[in-house]
Parts: C-alpha cells; structure tokens; sequence
C-alpha cells in the first residue's frame, strides 16, 4: 500500500511540472553549459530542507537548497540563493527524481542554473550542471569533479563522456580557478 502510494504521488508530482522530460539526459557541452544558464556561482550548500507543498493530487515533496555564494560567474546571485529541486524526504515519506543531485550542508559546488521555481531540478542537464569543487589530496589545489565524482581534465570534453571515475587521467584534473576561467573567458566571447 504504502508503495502504491508513493507511486502514485511521484506519478502526480511529475505530471504536475510540465517541464519534467524523461529521464535520459543528454550530457551538454562546455557551451550549452554556460550558454543556458541563467545563473552560474560557486557556493557552499548552508542548508537544506525538503516540506510538502501543493494540494491533492499536486501535493508532492520539495527540497530547497541554500547556497552562501563564494563566486558569481553569470547572473545576479546576491550573497545567498536558493534552489527550489523536486524530491526530498519528510518524516519517513521520501519522493526522489531520478539522476538529481543529492545536497548536503557544506558541499561545495560549482553550479549552472536554468529556470529556478519553474523546473523540477533546475540545473542545466539535471546533474551534468553541478560540479563538486574538492581538495586534490596530491597536489593540496582545490580540482572540479562531475556530480558522479568523475575527473574533468579539459572542459572542452564535457558532454563527450570521456572522464574517468575516481581514477586519475592522462591530463591533470582541472583546478576549480581554471574552471571558473573558462566560464569567464567563455563569457566574454559572448559580448
């Protein structure tokens, strides 16, 4: 019963955000990345809480994800922001979205936002526009990885699948600074 129930209420929560598409997403490049994005800034996750909202049939679960901004790359973030995400868990009731990133409060994360309070995971490509910013352990620099935790070495290989899961790789993994000098050299070429 109870797992009828909860199918039940994703099926209605999907059906009830228009802009949900399957579930298969096609990883976007370097330039559909920042080209999409209407808000692109590094952060530290400060809080997270998921409540019920809507009525009936509407009535699902909905994670808010509070980022205190470190670095704004595009758009006008403030010193916080706030991602409205579809899914979450309240009491012993949980709704998830397939391939949505999982938040958690200190997490540090490059992020490309697209149509934030409108979208069921409002980060371009779903997951493909998270980026965990982590110590390299070698090295002691602060390096980018993917949501799945895979080494970006040339952000001109994103959407080509080509990184290696906690692996290292034929080039260094880029350092968070580079990265964020690639968005803004991208930027740039666009004005």
């Amino acid at each position: 019963m109870k797992t009828t129930r909860s199918l039940l209420l994703i099926l209605s929560a999907v059906a009830a955000f228009g802009s949900a598409r399957a579930t298969t997403v096609i990883p976007p490049t370097f330039d559909e990345l920042v080209g999409r994005a209407e808000l692109i800034f590094q952060g530290t996750v400060s809080d997270v809480k998921s409540q019920w909202t809507g009525e009936g049939a509407q009535r699902c679960i909905v994670t808010y994800v509070t980022f205190t901004i470190e670095d704004s790359l595009k758009g006008a973030s403030g010193s916080s922001y706030t991602l409205r995400m579809l899914g979450g868990t309240v009491g012993d009731q949980t709704m998830e979205v397939t391939d949505a990133p999982k938040f958690k409060a200190g997490d540090r994360d490059i992020v490309f936002v697209e149509n934030n309070g409108t979208q069921f995971i409002p980060l371009v490509g779903i997951m493909h526009g998270r980026f965990r910013v982590q110590e390299d352990l070698p090295t002691g620099s602060e390096i980018v990885v993917t949501e799945r935790g895979e080494f970006v070495s040339d952000v001109r290989k994103l959407g080509k699948e080509e990184h290696v899961a906690g692996g290292r790789i034929a080039s260094p993994p880029l350092r968070a600074a580079d990265f964020k000098g690639a968005i803004k050299a991208q930027l740039s070429g666009r004005e």
